[in-house]
Protein backbone atom coordinates (compact mmCIF):
# COMPACT_ATOMS: atom_id res chain seq x y z
CA UNK A 1 0.00 0.00 0.00
CA UNK A 2 1.29 3.46 -0.89
CA UNK A 3 2.16 5.62 2.08
CA UNK A 4 0.90 9.18 1.53
CA UNK A 5 1.35 10.72 5.00
CA UNK A 6 4.60 11.08 6.92
CA UNK A 7 5.25 12.12 10.50
CA UNK A 8 7.92 14.68 11.32
CA UNK A 9 9.37 16.42 14.36
CA UNK A 10 10.39 20.05 13.97
CA UNK A 11 13.86 20.90 15.31
CA UNK A 12 12.63 24.01 17.17
CA UNK A 13 8.84 23.93 16.90
CA UNK A 14 5.94 26.23 16.12
CA UNK A 15 4.87 28.57 18.91
CA UNK A 16 1.17 29.45 18.71
CA UNK A 17 -0.51 32.65 19.88
CA UNK A 18 -0.84 31.32 23.45
CA UNK A 19 2.85 30.43 23.62
CA UNK A 20 2.34 26.67 23.27
CA UNK A 21 5.13 24.83 21.48
CA UNK A 22 4.14 22.33 18.77
CA UNK A 23 6.80 20.05 17.24
CA UNK A 24 5.18 16.85 15.90
CA UNK A 25 3.41 17.03 12.58
CA UNK A 26 2.16 15.25 9.49
CA UNK A 27 2.99 16.04 5.88
CA UNK A 28 1.36 14.33 2.93
CA UNK A 29 2.78 13.66 -0.51
CA UNK A 30 2.26 16.55 -2.90
CA UNK A 31 -0.16 16.31 -5.77
CA UNK A 32 0.30 18.06 -9.10
CA UNK A 33 -2.26 20.63 -7.93
CA UNK A 34 -0.19 21.32 -4.79
CA UNK A 35 2.72 22.33 -7.00
CA UNK A 36 0.83 24.06 -9.83
CA UNK A 37 -2.00 26.06 -8.21
CA UNK A 38 0.29 28.21 -6.02
CA UNK A 39 1.62 29.88 -9.18
CA UNK A 40 -1.79 31.55 -9.54
CA UNK A 41 -1.38 33.18 -6.12
CA UNK A 42 -0.54 36.91 -6.37
CA UNK A 43 1.93 36.56 -3.47
CA UNK A 44 3.92 34.03 -5.51
CA UNK A 45 3.67 36.10 -8.69
CA UNK A 46 5.04 39.14 -6.83
CA UNK A 47 7.62 37.18 -4.84
CA UNK A 48 8.56 33.76 -6.37
CA UNK A 49 10.30 32.44 -3.20
CA UNK A 50 6.88 32.64 -1.49
CA UNK A 51 6.01 29.49 -3.46
CA UNK A 52 7.60 27.44 -0.67
CA UNK A 53 5.24 28.94 1.92
CA UNK A 54 2.14 28.19 -0.15
CA UNK A 55 3.18 24.66 -1.09
CA UNK A 56 4.06 23.72 2.50
CA UNK A 57 0.75 25.14 3.75
CA UNK A 58 -1.01 22.80 1.29
CA UNK A 59 0.85 19.58 2.19
CA UNK A 60 1.25 19.91 5.97
CA UNK A 61 -1.85 18.50 7.62
CA UNK A 62 -1.00 19.28 11.22
CA UNK A 63 1.65 20.63 13.54
CA UNK A 64 1.00 19.59 17.11
CA UNK A 65 -2.66 20.34 17.80
CA UNK A 66 -2.86 22.84 14.94
CA UNK A 67 -4.84 21.30 12.07
CA UNK A 68 -5.63 24.45 10.12
CA UNK A 69 -2.27 25.01 8.45
CA UNK A 70 -2.22 28.18 6.37
CA UNK A 71 0.53 30.44 5.01
CA UNK A 72 0.50 32.52 8.23
CA UNK A 73 1.46 29.42 10.26
CA UNK A 74 4.31 28.59 7.87
CA UNK A 75 5.49 32.22 7.92
CA UNK A 76 5.67 32.03 11.73
CA UNK A 77 8.07 29.07 11.79
CA UNK A 78 11.67 29.52 12.80
CA UNK A 79 14.07 29.49 9.83
CA UNK A 80 15.54 26.19 11.04
CA UNK A 81 12.12 24.56 10.91
CA UNK A 82 11.33 26.00 7.47
CA UNK A 83 14.60 24.60 6.14
CA UNK A 84 13.88 21.22 7.76
CA UNK A 85 10.41 21.09 6.19
CA UNK A 86 11.76 21.98 2.75
CA UNK A 87 14.26 19.12 3.00
CA UNK A 88 11.60 16.75 4.35
CA UNK A 89 9.23 17.70 1.49
CA UNK A 90 11.94 16.98 -1.08
CA UNK A 91 12.83 13.66 0.54
CA UNK A 92 9.32 12.19 0.79
CA UNK A 93 8.28 13.40 -2.65
CA UNK A 94 11.46 12.16 -4.34
CA UNK A 95 11.75 8.79 -2.60
CA UNK A 96 8.30 8.07 -1.15
CA UNK A 97 9.81 7.51 2.29
CA UNK A 98 11.13 9.53 5.19
CA UNK A 99 13.69 6.85 6.08
CA UNK A 100 17.36 6.96 5.19
CA UNK A 101 19.62 4.05 4.36
CA UNK A 102 22.50 3.32 6.69
CA UNK A 103 25.25 0.73 6.97
CA UNK A 104 26.79 -0.49 10.21
CA UNK A 105 30.50 0.39 10.09
CA UNK A 106 31.40 -2.80 11.99
CA UNK A 107 29.32 -5.57 10.42
CA UNK A 108 28.28 -3.76 7.23
CA UNK A 109 24.61 -4.68 7.81
CA UNK A 110 22.36 -2.38 5.76
CA UNK A 111 19.17 -1.01 7.28
CA UNK A 112 16.77 1.91 7.08
CA UNK A 113 16.37 4.34 9.93
CA UNK A 114 13.76 6.99 10.60
CA UNK A 115 15.53 10.26 11.46
CA UNK A 116 12.28 11.52 12.99
CA UNK A 117 12.42 9.10 15.90
CA UNK A 118 13.61 10.76 19.06
CA UNK A 119 15.75 9.00 21.61
CA UNK A 120 14.41 8.74 25.14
Amino acid sequence: MLQTEFEFVLPKGYVDGEGTLHRNGIMCLATAADEIFPYKDVRVQNNPPYLTIIVLSRVIKKIGEITSINPKVIESLFATDLSYLQDFYQKINATGTSKISATCPKCEHKYNIDPNLTAV
